[in-house]
């Protein structure tokens, strides 16, 4: 085998949770909600019910939330999953409960999206979104860290593994380390930003110039929430971005290769077939 096709078949690999057109709505519908549920305080009019009844909406979105990624992850499972893909699934959750808990509340050391972010990678946006969502529930019932704040986590690592899975196929060597790397960034600072979101507007005694204004001006609300991320959230992005990047940077280029030689031992993209060995015995013993 020369170079080339070594090389080119170190990149060859099969997505591990494939996503057909009802799995792609679905997915779709929940992330519309998702963005609903995040970012009502900056678009809400001031006569709007939610406004009237902010107070419930932290918990009414904390119920249909989990509610709608239940019904997408059952689609996944049902019509794009296989037994390869579930069990490298849990193998792969399982490792991210595990290393989620190692940084928590050490000004945002999380080594766990390194995990998320290669695996949505090298194994396809579908897996990235399911890993992003069962991880982070794995977490919590782990931890106890069970709270209306998990199916924002659920939802927001969902999307953070999705998209890595979405970063284009041609990138190779280098480059895509530096992709990664850069995505990584972007990603995990704004998943700190939008997780803000979820209490930002019922934060007791914060500055005016930090605070959330029910009915306000989408302009000045925005200018609000940049201001609180700033202040109070910046100081935990900043480093999980750090540690992120430094750890793709570092060990990105042999996790891929390790994920995308399981994807082809795997061959998630050739359908299980199972034959009748008693048939097949009974026709040979009749022919010989």
């Amino acid at each position: 085998m020369s170079v080339m096709e070594g090389e080119a078949l170190q990149f060859r690999t099969s997505a591990a949770v494939r996503i057909g057109r009802r799995s792609a709505l679905s997915i779709a519908l929940v992330s519309a909600i998702g963005l609903i549920a995040f970012l009502w305080p900056l678009f809400a009019p001031p006569d709007s019910a939610i406004i009237a009844h902010a107070g419930d909406a932290p918990w009414l979105f904390a119920a249909v939330v989990p509610l709608v990624l239940v019904v997408v992850l059952a689609q996944l499972a049902d019509r794009d999953m296989d037994a390869k893909s579930i069990a490298l699934l849990g193998v792969l959750a399982a490792v991210i409960a595990i290393l989620r808990p190692l940084g928590t509340g050490i000004a945002g050391i999380e080594p766990m999206w390194v995990v998320l972010i290669l695996a949505g990678r090298a194994l396809g946006p579908g897996f990235g979104f399911a890993l992003g969502s069962i991880s982070i529930l794995a977490s919590a019932l782990l931890t106890g860290g069970v709270g209306p704040w998990l199916p924002f986590q659920m939802l927001g690592a969902a999307w953070v593994g999705m998209g890595a899975g979405l970063l284009p196929r041609g990138l190779r060597g280098v480059r895509e380390i530096l992709a990664l790397c850069a995505y990584a960034a972007l990603a995990t600072i704004t998943y700190g930003f939008l997780l803000n979101l979820w209490f930002w507007p019922f934060a007791l005694s914060l500055p005016a110039q930090i605070a959330f204004v029910p009915g306000a001006e989408f302009a000045e609300n925005l200018a609000a929430w940049w201001r609180f991320n700033l202040v109070t959230s910046l100081g935990f992005d900043i480093p999980r971005a750090t540690l992120t990047v430094i750890l793709i940077a570092v060990a990105g280029r042999p996790i891929l290769v390790a994920l995308r030689r399981v994807s082809r031992i795997a061959a998630f993209d050739v359908p299980v077939r199972f034959e009748d060995t008693t048939m097949a015995q009974r026709s040979s013993t009749m022919g010989s």
